[in-house]
Protein backbone atom coordinates (compact mmCIF):
# COMPACT_ATOMS: atom_id res chain seq x y z
CA UNK A 1 0.00 0.00 0.00
CA UNK A 2 2.99 2.49 0.58
CA UNK A 3 5.12 2.10 -2.23
CA UNK A 4 8.85 2.11 -1.66
CA UNK A 5 10.86 4.97 -2.75
CA UNK A 6 14.08 4.49 -1.17
CA UNK A 7 16.73 2.64 -3.10
CA UNK A 8 17.28 -0.86 -1.69
CA UNK A 9 20.91 -0.81 -2.11
CA UNK A 10 20.55 1.75 0.99
CA UNK A 11 18.18 -0.38 2.63
CA UNK A 12 20.95 -2.94 2.68
CA UNK A 13 23.78 -1.08 3.17
CA UNK A 14 22.37 0.71 6.39
CA UNK A 15 20.76 -2.58 7.60
CA UNK A 16 24.22 -4.01 7.45
CA UNK A 17 25.94 -1.05 9.27
CA UNK A 18 23.45 -1.23 11.89
CA UNK A 19 23.77 -5.24 12.35
CA UNK A 20 27.57 -4.49 13.37
CA UNK A 21 27.40 -1.40 15.68
CA UNK A 22 26.51 -0.98 18.75
CA UNK A 23 26.51 2.77 19.65
CA UNK A 24 24.64 5.83 16.94
CA UNK A 25 24.25 9.04 17.52
CA UNK A 26 21.78 10.93 16.00
CA UNK A 27 22.56 14.96 14.91
CA UNK A 28 19.88 17.28 13.19
CA UNK A 29 20.54 21.16 12.45
CA UNK A 30 20.63 24.18 14.39
CA UNK A 31 17.15 25.64 15.57
CA UNK A 32 15.26 22.38 15.37
CA UNK A 33 11.74 22.45 14.26
CA UNK A 34 9.25 19.69 14.92
CA UNK A 35 10.46 17.43 12.06
CA UNK A 36 14.27 18.06 13.50
CA UNK A 37 13.32 16.89 16.37
CA UNK A 38 10.37 14.29 15.24
CA UNK A 39 12.67 12.54 12.94
CA UNK A 40 15.47 12.49 15.55
CA UNK A 41 13.35 11.02 18.26
CA UNK A 42 11.39 8.50 16.44
CA UNK A 43 14.97 7.17 15.05
CA UNK A 44 15.98 7.22 18.55
CA UNK A 45 13.41 5.04 19.62
CA UNK A 46 13.69 2.48 17.26
CA UNK A 47 17.78 2.24 17.54
CA UNK A 48 16.59 1.74 21.71
CA UNK A 49 14.03 -0.96 20.39
CA UNK A 50 16.68 -2.72 18.19
CA UNK A 51 19.09 -3.11 21.34
CA UNK A 52 21.22 0.22 20.07
CA UNK A 53 23.04 2.63 22.26
CA UNK A 54 21.47 5.94 20.92
CA UNK A 55 22.04 9.79 21.48
CA UNK A 56 20.67 12.85 20.09
CA UNK A 57 22.91 15.91 20.05
CA UNK A 58 21.27 19.37 18.58
CA UNK A 59 23.18 22.19 18.12
CA UNK A 60 21.46 25.09 19.97
CA UNK A 61 17.56 24.13 21.85
CA UNK A 62 14.50 23.53 20.62
CA UNK A 63 11.12 25.14 21.13
CA UNK A 64 9.53 24.88 24.44
CA UNK A 65 6.13 23.44 22.73
CA UNK A 66 7.97 20.61 21.84
CA UNK A 67 9.32 19.76 25.23
CA UNK A 68 5.70 16.99 25.90
CA UNK A 69 7.52 14.81 23.03
CA UNK A 70 8.47 11.27 24.25
CA UNK A 71 12.88 11.00 24.76
CA UNK A 72 13.29 14.72 24.57
CA UNK A 73 14.99 14.76 27.90
CA UNK A 74 17.67 12.90 26.70
CA UNK A 75 18.65 15.70 23.76
CA UNK A 76 22.32 16.95 24.49
CA UNK A 77 22.13 20.66 23.25
CA UNK A 78 25.55 21.03 21.92
CA UNK A 79 25.75 24.73 22.91
CA UNK A 80 24.74 24.22 26.73
CA UNK A 81 27.98 21.76 26.77
CA UNK A 82 30.32 21.12 24.32
CA UNK A 83 32.12 17.89 26.01
CA UNK A 84 29.53 15.71 26.32
CA UNK A 85 28.09 16.20 22.56
CA UNK A 86 31.33 15.84 20.85
CA UNK A 87 32.18 12.61 23.26
CA UNK A 88 28.97 11.13 21.79
CA UNK A 89 30.74 12.07 18.03
CA UNK A 90 33.42 10.89 18.41
CA UNK A 91 32.30 7.54 19.92
CA UNK A 92 29.45 5.86 17.82
CA UNK A 93 29.92 3.70 15.68
CA UNK A 94 27.52 5.44 13.07
CA UNK A 95 26.56 9.27 12.59
CA UNK A 96 22.96 9.99 11.59
CA UNK A 97 22.46 13.13 9.58
CA UNK A 98 18.45 13.96 10.49
CA UNK A 99 16.72 16.72 8.31
CA UNK A 100 19.68 18.68 6.91
CA UNK A 101 22.12 18.71 4.04
CA UNK A 102 25.21 19.90 4.59
CA UNK A 103 27.44 20.44 7.73
CA UNK A 104 27.36 24.13 7.42
CA UNK A 105 23.79 23.43 8.96
CA UNK A 106 24.83 22.05 12.47
CA UNK A 107 27.32 25.15 12.86
CA UNK A 108 30.33 24.42 15.36
CA UNK A 109 28.65 20.69 15.50
CA UNK A 110 29.90 20.03 12.10
CA UNK A 111 33.69 20.76 12.97
CA UNK A 112 33.03 17.20 15.14
CA UNK A 113 31.55 15.72 12.63
CA UNK A 114 33.77 16.11 9.55
CA UNK A 115 36.82 14.87 11.98
CA UNK A 116 34.80 11.54 13.06
CA UNK A 117 35.83 8.18 11.45
CA UNK A 118 32.35 6.80 11.79
CA UNK A 119 30.64 6.50 8.51
CA UNK A 120 27.91 9.07 8.28
CA UNK A 121 24.30 8.54 7.27
CA UNK A 122 21.73 11.24 5.50
CA UNK A 123 18.23 11.01 5.76
CA UNK A 124 17.29 14.36 4.44
CA UNK A 125 14.00 15.62 2.06
CA UNK A 126 15.96 19.15 1.03
CA UNK A 127 17.52 19.85 -1.83
CA UNK A 128 21.32 19.28 -3.14
CA UNK A 129 23.13 17.34 -0.95
CA UNK A 130 26.36 17.84 -0.10
CA UNK A 131 28.91 14.72 -0.71
CA UNK A 132 29.75 13.69 2.17
CA UNK A 133 27.76 10.38 3.32
CA UNK A 134 28.75 7.16 3.12
CA UNK A 135 24.49 6.91 2.46
CA UNK A 136 22.82 9.68 1.33
CA UNK A 137 18.70 8.27 1.73
CA UNK A 138 18.25 11.97 0.28
CA UNK A 139 14.21 12.19 -0.74
CA UNK A 140 13.06 16.16 -1.30
CA UNK A 141 9.46 15.03 -2.64
CA UNK A 142 9.06 13.74 0.93
CA UNK A 143 6.72 15.69 2.95
CA UNK A 144 8.97 16.00 5.68
CA UNK A 145 12.35 14.20 7.28
CA UNK A 146 10.03 11.88 10.04
CA UNK A 147 8.16 10.63 6.87
CA UNK A 148 11.49 9.17 5.60
CA UNK A 149 12.10 7.52 9.22
CA UNK A 150 9.31 5.48 8.84
CA UNK A 151 9.79 4.82 5.77
CA UNK A 152 13.33 2.95 6.21
CA UNK A 153 12.13 1.45 8.74
CA UNK A 154 9.26 0.06 7.05
CA UNK A 155 11.11 -1.05 4.56
CA UNK A 156 13.91 -2.07 6.53
CA UNK A 157 11.39 -5.17 7.97
CA UNK A 158 10.93 -3.68 11.34
CA UNK A 159 7.86 -1.72 11.72
CA UNK A 160 7.07 -3.79 14.21
CA UNK A 161 9.65 -1.83 16.25
CA UNK A 162 7.86 1.55 15.83
CA UNK A 163 5.98 2.24 18.95
CA UNK A 164 3.90 4.32 20.12
CA UNK A 165 6.53 6.77 21.42
CA UNK A 166 8.20 6.89 18.10
CA UNK A 167 4.96 7.01 16.15
CA UNK A 168 4.27 10.25 18.15
CA UNK A 169 7.55 11.64 17.24
CA UNK A 170 6.91 10.50 13.40
CA UNK A 171 3.46 12.27 13.28
CA UNK A 172 4.86 15.57 14.91
CA UNK A 173 7.41 15.81 12.21
CA UNK A 174 4.55 15.06 9.14
CA UNK A 175 2.31 17.64 10.64
CA UNK A 176 4.27 20.41 11.58
CA UNK A 177 6.31 20.15 8.68
CA UNK A 178 3.46 19.99 6.15
CA UNK A 179 1.72 22.95 7.86
CA UNK A 180 -0.71 20.72 9.53
CA UNK A 181 -1.56 19.48 6.27
CA UNK A 182 -2.07 22.18 4.27
CA UNK A 183 0.91 21.80 1.91
CA UNK A 184 3.44 19.16 0.42
CA UNK A 185 0.74 16.44 1.35
CA UNK A 186 -1.23 15.51 -1.78
CA UNK A 187 0.29 12.12 -2.22
CA UNK A 188 -1.60 9.05 -1.42
CA UNK A 189 0.98 7.33 1.08
CA UNK A 190 1.39 10.02 3.34
CA UNK A 191 -2.46 9.34 4.56
CA UNK A 192 -1.63 5.29 4.79
CA UNK A 193 1.55 6.44 7.14
CA UNK A 194 -0.71 8.50 9.26
CA UNK A 195 -2.92 5.19 9.23
CA UNK A 196 -0.59 3.33 10.88
CA UNK A 197 0.71 5.69 12.83
CA UNK A 198 -2.74 5.49 14.49
CA UNK A 199 -2.85 1.80 14.72
CA UNK A 200 0.37 2.28 17.00
CA UNK A 201 -1.75 4.13 19.66
CA UNK A 202 -1.41 7.56 18.98
CA UNK A 203 -4.09 10.04 19.60
CA UNK A 204 -3.28 12.63 16.50
CA UNK A 205 -5.30 15.91 18.08
CA UNK A 206 -3.72 15.59 21.24
CA UNK A 207 -0.60 15.80 18.80
CA UNK A 208 -1.76 19.10 17.59
CA UNK A 209 -3.13 20.26 20.85
CA UNK A 210 0.07 20.10 22.43
CA UNK A 211 1.91 21.34 19.54
CA UNK A 212 -0.33 24.16 18.67
CA UNK A 213 -2.11 25.18 21.81
CA UNK A 214 0.64 25.54 23.88
CA UNK A 215 2.28 29.00 23.48
CA UNK A 216 2.47 31.67 26.58
CA UNK A 217 0.25 34.75 26.88
CA UNK A 218 3.21 36.83 25.72
CA UNK A 219 2.94 35.47 22.36
CA UNK A 220 -0.89 35.70 22.00
CA UNK A 221 -0.06 39.85 22.72
CA UNK A 222 3.04 39.42 19.94
CA UNK A 223 1.12 37.97 17.28
CA UNK A 224 -1.69 40.80 17.60
CA UNK A 225 1.15 43.15 17.79
CA UNK A 226 2.39 41.76 14.45
CA UNK A 227 -1.06 41.65 12.76
CA UNK A 228 -1.88 44.98 14.08
CA UNK A 229 1.49 46.82 13.77
CA UNK A 230 4.03 45.33 11.31
CA UNK A 231 2.08 44.07 8.85
CA UNK A 232 2.85 44.82 5.38
CA UNK A 233 0.60 43.96 2.41
CA UNK A 234 1.18 43.93 -1.45
CA UNK A 235 -2.43 43.15 -2.66
CA UNK A 236 -0.58 44.04 -6.35
CA UNK A 237 2.04 41.56 -6.51
CA UNK A 238 0.03 38.64 -3.94
CA UNK A 239 2.51 39.02 -1.04
CA UNK A 240 3.09 40.46 2.27
CA UNK A 241 5.93 40.81 4.69
CA UNK A 242 6.14 40.80 8.48
CA UNK A 243 9.00 42.51 10.28
CA UNK A 244 10.44 42.15 13.65
CA UNK A 245 13.32 43.62 15.53
CA UNK A 246 14.96 42.02 18.36
CA UNK A 247 13.65 45.10 20.47
CA UNK A 248 10.43 44.60 19.57
CA UNK A 249 10.60 40.65 20.75
CA UNK A 250 11.80 41.26 24.03
CA UNK A 251 9.37 44.21 24.45
CA UNK A 252 6.71 41.35 24.65
CA UNK A 253 9.10 38.75 26.66
CA UNK A 254 9.11 37.09 23.61
CA UNK A 255 10.84 33.53 23.99
CA UNK A 256 12.15 30.95 21.86
CA UNK A 257 9.76 29.52 19.44
CA UNK A 258 7.27 32.70 20.15
CA UNK A 259 7.55 33.54 16.64
CA UNK A 260 6.77 30.51 15.40
CA UNK A 261 4.70 29.69 12.49
CA UNK A 262 4.05 33.34 12.05
CA UNK A 263 5.04 33.62 8.59
CA UNK A 264 2.11 31.52 8.02
CA UNK A 265 -0.50 33.49 9.38
CA UNK A 266 -0.39 36.48 6.29
CA UNK A 267 -1.47 33.50 3.63
CA UNK A 268 -4.81 33.78 5.17
CA UNK A 269 -5.55 36.63 3.71
CA UNK A 270 -7.00 36.11 -0.02
CA UNK A 271 -5.29 36.18 -2.90
CA UNK A 272 -2.16 36.07 -0.96
CA UNK A 273 0.42 33.26 -2.19
CA UNK A 274 3.74 35.00 -0.96
CA UNK A 275 4.60 35.91 2.90
CA UNK A 276 7.69 36.92 4.27
CA UNK A 277 8.75 37.16 7.50
CA UNK A 278 12.30 39.26 8.87
CA UNK A 279 13.33 38.55 12.29
CA UNK A 280 16.28 40.00 13.90
CA UNK A 281 18.62 37.67 15.92
CA UNK A 282 21.36 39.45 16.39
CA UNK A 283 22.52 43.24 15.27
CA UNK A 284 23.79 42.76 11.56
CA UNK A 285 21.82 39.61 11.24
CA UNK A 286 18.29 38.75 10.05
CA UNK A 287 16.49 35.44 9.91
CA UNK A 288 14.43 34.82 6.89
CA UNK A 289 11.27 32.95 6.81
CA UNK A 290 9.16 32.27 3.50
CA UNK A 291 5.75 30.45 2.54
CA UNK A 292 3.95 30.01 0.15
CA UNK A 293 1.03 28.32 -1.59
CA UNK A 294 0.55 26.65 -5.25
CA UNK A 295 3.65 26.65 -7.44
CA UNK A 296 5.51 29.89 -6.08
CA UNK A 297 8.90 29.10 -5.51
CA UNK A 298 9.80 30.36 -1.91
CA UNK A 299 13.24 27.91 -2.79
CA UNK A 300 13.89 30.08 -5.60
CA UNK A 301 13.65 32.95 -3.57
CA UNK A 302 15.30 31.94 -0.62
CA UNK A 303 18.66 30.55 -3.12
CA UNK A 304 18.97 33.90 -5.13
CA UNK A 305 18.26 36.31 -2.43
CA UNK A 306 18.54 35.28 0.86
CA UNK A 307 21.58 33.00 1.02
CA UNK A 308 19.32 29.88 1.85
CA UNK A 309 17.20 27.01 0.34
CA UNK A 310 14.48 24.67 1.08
CA UNK A 311 10.92 23.46 0.00
CA UNK A 312 8.92 24.81 -2.63
CA UNK A 313 6.22 26.15 0.17
CA UNK A 314 8.53 26.51 2.77
CA UNK A 315 11.99 28.20 2.77
CA UNK A 316 14.37 30.26 4.95
CA UNK A 317 17.70 32.10 4.68
CA UNK A 318 19.58 35.32 7.00
CA UNK A 319 20.38 38.51 5.82
CA UNK A 320 23.70 40.34 7.21
CA UNK A 321 22.80 43.71 7.49
CA UNK A 322 20.31 45.50 8.79
CA UNK A 323 16.42 45.16 9.07
CA UNK A 324 16.32 47.96 5.97
CA UNK A 325 18.92 45.72 3.63
CA UNK A 326 16.95 43.05 4.07
CA UNK A 327 13.21 44.74 3.53
CA UNK A 328 14.85 46.18 0.34
CA UNK A 329 15.74 42.59 -0.87
CA UNK A 330 11.60 41.82 -0.07
CA UNK A 331 11.42 44.71 -2.32
CA UNK A 332 13.90 43.05 -5.06
CA UNK A 333 11.98 39.57 -4.76
CA UNK A 334 8.94 41.58 -5.76
CA UNK A 335 10.64 42.75 -8.77
CA UNK A 336 12.60 39.67 -9.89
CA UNK A 337 9.50 37.37 -9.40
CA UNK A 338 6.50 39.68 -10.57
CA UNK A 339 5.39 37.22 -13.32
CA UNK A 340 5.48 34.13 -10.66
CA UNK A 341 3.60 36.21 -8.20
CA UNK A 342 1.03 37.48 -10.26
CA UNK A 343 0.68 34.33 -13.00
Amino acid sequence: MISDIIEKKNIEALSHLLAGSKSCVILSHSRPDGDAMGSSLALYHFLQENGKAATIVVPNDYPPFLAWMPGIENVIVYDKGHAPAEEAIKSADIIFCLDFNSLSRIDETGKSVSEASAPKVLIDHHLFPDDIFDIAISHPEASSTSELVFRVIMQMGRADLISREAAECIYTGIMTDTGNFAYASSGKDIYHIVAELISKGIDKDIIYRRVFYNYSFCRMRLMGYMMYEKLKYYPEKNAALLTLTYDELKRFNGAKGDTEGIVNMPLQIKGVRFSCFLREESKGKINVSLRSVDNFPCNEVAAKLFNGGGHKNASGGEVRGTMEDAEQLFIKTLEVFSTELTE
